[in-house]
């Protein structure tokens, strides 16, 4: 992802301290000005408020040991003693650093989540995280992973809503030959999980859109080039998430990142990009808020490293579930946050800038698109991101058959296969299709997500991928009379942590167990209706509502759907552009027209 951008990002003369330090330990800032105050209660475990002395067991797990040098140890000890031999701290804390979960014990139902142990519920085997920083895929890369699936992995692939692919059945000893096939390829799984940052959401059409107000390539592949695996990042307080984009589609839910940089023009500085902070879901959900800077392309890996700096020391470390980006943003506000960034990280201020405008159509980018060279992109859906590892060989097979050696993923699930000459592109929807990617979907197949589930995650209460495809396949049938439907979001989650953003779908489902209607605790969801991002038909993002009481079976799910699906369509309200939104619809409608 490099090419002849300029790279320079040095500040004005006279800033302050350049980034990339950390400060000592004990370390506490000066509290003049916009700085904050030491807490006058409890401490929160800031770095530069309370010093470094470890709060919590996970805080002394990365104290004892970064978290990125437990590679040595899974190549030189444990993928040669076996699974038996992995350190407890190692395992349950540090693995994840490069990408490594144990996955769940096969035959454990979801009432036994929360009651086992984790060495009762977790297997000998792993989920393994390929981070794809930006979507961006080559013929080589997939196959390769494709390669990995089949001989080392059961045949298992699933592609996530950020840009990664997920393994599973990996075995300790088969770890350094993945790392080995992968690293000869430009793939890694460097920090794919932990509390560092994340893989790095980016537009599927960069550099290819005819639309694309900037292309954020040459930022995205700075970023990783300089920082990924920097030791000095691998200790932040959680996970810490990024996404950039320069389409007007908005195409990355930047909305519910830690750090985003969203395309925009402005009317003074021309391109760049609208600067977001403090984004996330699970079981506390915030969505991000502007800081009302504007961020030249050359300054966004500059940019990008303040604020992940701010985070990693002013973040909030004693309790983990308060330690995200997003709780120190609810209590600085946007417009601190953003001086503290200015005067500490950057040293220099940012200009002002406008939002960026509303989307102008749908980010998920499925179907037939022309690409500004005249060349087209194909983008399909699989059944909720579920494919396999023959699926991905049959796909770089296909797109090298046509003369393409260029793949994206989306934050939807879904696959593109771009620089399809347009003789050709009736053979990439037809070779998709023969291999379970539709380019050419329903409503239902193209709008619904979900997490791992109850098959492989230690976490899950219900399972989700197999109730997806049924409610897919249900759906299709029972609501092929409406036929001027638009994609109404459907987004399937295992437990509360909302991998699935099931906040921010039209229709959300939360795992857990409710009771049939004999009283019995069955699997089932609780359900979210009218939450949305930034799109063509919604100005703002926004959350969904819950309904007391509203929830339902997993088996009840197809019914339940078409049920308030039909009701919609019967009271929506015509406007100058059309119907109202599924969103905008369950937002007024009473609790009895959701039940």
């Amino acid at each position: 992802m490099t090419s002849a951008r300029p790279t320079s990002t040095a500040p004005p003369a006279g800033a302050a301290r350049p980034t990339g330090t950390t400060p000592p330990a004990g370390t506490v800032r000066p509290t003049d000005g916009a700085r904050p105050a030491r807490p006058a209660a409890r401490p929160h475990g800031q770095w530069a408020v309370d010093g470094r002395t470890p709060l919590n067991a996970n805080e002394e797990m990365k104290a004892a040991g970064n978290g990125l040098d437990v590679r040595q140890r899974i190549e030189q000890v444990y993928a040669h003693r076996g699974f038996d031999s992995i350190d407890d701290a190692d395992l349950h804390g540090r693995f994840r650093w490069w990408g490594l979960y144990t996955q769940r014990k096969p035959g454990i139902d979801g009432g036994r989540t929360a009651t086992l142990e984790q060495h009762e519920i977790e297997d000998r085997y792993f989920m393994l995280r390929v981070r794809v920083d930006g979507g961006a895929l080559t013929t080589e890369q997939l196959r390769t992973i494709g390669r990995i699936s089949t001989e080392l992995a059961r045949g298992t692939a699933d592609i996530t809503d950020r840009h990664n692919i997920q393994l599973h059945w990996i075995r300790i000893e088969d770890v350094p030959e993945i790392w080995r096939r992968l690293e000869a390829v430009g793939l890694s799984t460097t920090e794919a999980c932990g509390d560092v940052p994340r893989v790095i959401l980016g537009s599927p059409v960069a550099g290819i859109a005819a639309d694309e107000i900037i292309d954020p390539s040459w930022a995205i592949g700075e970023i990783v080039r300089r920082y990924l695996g920097d030791p000095e990042l691998a200790n932040l307080p959680r996970k810490y998430k990024t996404a950039i984009t320069g389409h007007p589609s908005q195409d990355v839910v930047h909305e519910i990142n830690d750090v985003a940089f969203v395309g925009m023009v402005h009317p003074e500085l021309g391109p760049g990009f609208d600067l977001w902070v403090g984004g996330g879901l699970s079981v506390a959900p915030r969505l991000g808020e502007r800081l009302g800077a504007f961020v030249t392309e050359e300054q966004v890996p500059q940019v990008w490293l303040a604020v992940t700096e701010l985070f990693r020391d002013y973040g909030y470390r004693r309790l983990r579930n308060k330690a995200r980006m997003k709780f120190l943003l609810a209590d600085w506000g946007p417009q601190r946050l953003r001086q503290v960034l200015q005067d500490e990280f950057l040293g220099y201020p940012l200009p002002d800038g406008p939002p960026a405008p509303q989307p102008t159509r749908s980010g998920d980018h499925v179907g037939v698109h022309e690409q500004k060279d005249g060349r087209f992109y194909v983008g399909a859906a699989p059944y909720v991101g579920r494919v396999s590892g023959a699926a991905l060989l049959a796909v770089a097979d296909l797109a090298e058959s046509v003369g393409s050696r260029r793949l994206r993923l989306t934050p939807y699930q879904k696959l593109l296969v771009l620089d399809v000459p347009a003789e050709h592109v009736p053979t990439v929807v037809a070779g998709l299709r023969e291999h379970g990617l539709e380019a050419e979907p329903s409503i239902f197949r193209r709008s619904t997500i979900a997490c791992t589930g109850l098959e492989f995650c230690k976490l899950a209460i219900v399972e989700t991928k197999a109730t997806a495809v049924t409610a897919i396949d249900t759906l299709e049938e029972r609501l092929g009379d409406l036929g001027d439907l638009t994609p109404i979001g459907l987004h399937i989650n295992g437990c509360p942590n909302s991998c699935a953003r099931i906040q921010t779908a039209d229709i959300g489902l939360k795992g857990q167990l409710v009771q049939d209607e004999n009283g019995a605790q069955v699997p089932g969801y609780q359900v979210h209706l009218g939450g949305g991002l930034a799109s063509p038909d919604r100005e703002e993002p926004g959350l969904g509502r819950t309904v007391r009481g509203l929830k339902v079976t997993v088996d009840g799910v197809p019914e339940y759907v078409e049920r308030v699906v039909r009701r919609y369509v019967a009271d929506r309200v015509a406007g100058p552009a059309g119907p109202e939104s599924f969103a905008v619809w369950a937002h007024r409608a009473d609790e009895e027209a959701l039940q």
